[in-house]
């Protein structure tokens, strides 16, 4: 429990930054999830289109900072080469 008044007002900010970086966090994670079930599926067309929403769902969690940059490009990198290896296949 916060001690001062300060604390519980940033008590209550930090609370609603988590429901907001939860609620980000589930939409970058879902978007990966599609791009994989396209890959798995072999659907390379469904997968290029669903890439292009994770590309922004992840560009946006990265510029809010809710992830790090360098992890959003990780993942982006990943989600890239695995549509590449369906496109070889």
């Amino acid at each position: 429990m916060p001690n001062t008044k300060s604390a519980a007002k940033a008590m209550r900010g930090s609370s609603r930054k988590h429901v907001y970086n939860l609620r980000t966090k589930d939409k970058f994670k879902t978007a990966i999830k599609t791009v994989k079930q396209a890959v798995e599926a072999k659907n390379s067309e469904e997968a290029l289109k669903a890439l292009t929403s994770a590309y922004a769902t992840l560009d946006k969690a990265a510029k809010k900072k809710v992830i790090h940059k360098n992890t959003a490009n990780r993942k982006k990198s990943r989600l890239a080469r695995a549509i590449n290896k369906l496109k070889k296949a």
